[in-house]
């Protein structure tokens, strides 16, 4: 009898130790995708390098991710306007030593080769509010945008506000964990503009990776610690990249660094994806 009371007993522990698993191990991050959103050739370097690259061009790239998590697909950066896949010339930069855009594939295209109607994404944020990055945030009308409080009122062109005050919003101020699960977190980076921020990704088999928006724009930038002259603050990005560099090491994760071509090169594209 003691022995049958013994095996309850411990079929009893096996089966309460299964539950809180099943309770706790929450799927979270289940794949996540990166979209061609636009490719560009910057006309001087040196923009976003001072004193170093004077006069040299490099391609730049756009990337947007989409992300599915277990409570729904989230969408991370909208890039250049899906209107610019239609233009010839694509769209010169007003700056010659800014980037002049194209858009070879456009957002809504990938999407539905995906199978994901602009009306199945829930939410989604950008990195920062520059028109690189927002191009599309009007396809998804309904979608409950991220953003920092700081970006969200920082006046635009001629004082404009910089989203349709008719989409739905959440001003954040500072980081913030969007399914509770610690799977999708966005970070508070400022520097490159007043609310600019960055996503740390956690995906079950590729590991931790962290969606660096423009903290820094090509890998040399960041391993040098430059800061281009036209950031909205010096000492702000420099805080944000050591912020950035603290979390690489905490969750072993991964930088992608949005505008680094040769980095985007080696990475798999939608309709690949990783999990």
């Amino acid at each position: 009898m003691n022995r049958f009371m013994g095996l309850a007993a411990l079929l009893s522990v096996v089966l309460s130790a299964n539950l809180a698993h099943a309770q706790t191990g929450k799927p979270g991050v289940e794949k996540l995708y990166i979209l061609n959103c636009g490719e560009g050739v910057a006309g001087d370097i040196s923009r976003w390098s001072p004193g170093v690259n004077e006069g040299q061009s490099m391609d730049f790239v756009d990337n947007c991710y989409l992300i599915k998590h277990a409570q729904g697909w989230f969408l991370w950066d909208t890039g250049i306007p899906d209107a610019v896949a239609a233009m010839p010339n694509g769209l010169p930069s007003p700056d010659p030593k800014g980037v002049s855009w194209k858009r070879p594939k456009t957002l809504a295209a990938q999407l539905d080769q995906l199978g994901v109607k602009p009306s199945d994404i829930k939410t989604m944020a950008v990195s920062h509010t520059h028109p690189d990055h927002i191009g599309n945030v009007e396809m998804f009308p309904d979608a409950m945008l991220y953003v920092q409080k700081a970006e969200y009122e920082w006046p635009g062109a001629n004082n404009e506000p910089r989203f349709k005050p008719s989409h739905p919003v959440t001003k954040l101020e500072g980081d913030r964990d969007v399914f509770g699960d610690g799977s999708l977190i966005i970070l508070s980076t400022p520097g490159h503009t007043p609310g600019h921020q960055s996503l740390l990704v956690k995906l079950p088999k590729t590991g931790a990776i962290v969606l660096s928006g423009d903290a820094a724009h090509f890998k040399s930038n960041w391993d040098n610690r430059r800061v281009p002259s036209i950031n909205f603050s010096k000492d702000e990005t420099l805080a944000s990249m050591q912020k950035i560099s603290d979390t690489l090491a905490k969750d072993n994760a991964q930088l992608w660094i949005n505008h680094d071509r040769a980095q985007r090169d080696s990475l798999k594209m939608s309709p690949e994806f990783y999990d």
